[in-house]
């Protein structure tokens, strides 16, 4: 599991990267649906959203692990 951490760290680390994970957060976590979306259209989002954080999760690791 180290190598893929280290493997998203470096990945993410780019400024292209930087600019795809800001895309990602921008279209999933902090979009918002209103009252009217579907349970579709919520699941849809919430696996999207649930996708970004293990990313994000696994840049972190591969940053610390890359300190150590």
């Amino acid at each position: 599991m180290r190598d893929i951490e280290l493997a998203y760290a470096k990945t993410f680390s780019s400024d292209s990267g930087a600019i795809v994970i800001s895309h990602l957060r921008r279209i999933t976590i902090e979009r918002t649906l209103g009252a009217n979306a579907t349970d579709a259209e919520l699941r849809t989002l919430e696996g999207a959203r649930a996708l970004v954080h293990q990313i994000e999760s696994l840049i972190l690791r591969g940053r610390q692990n890359a300190k150590t």
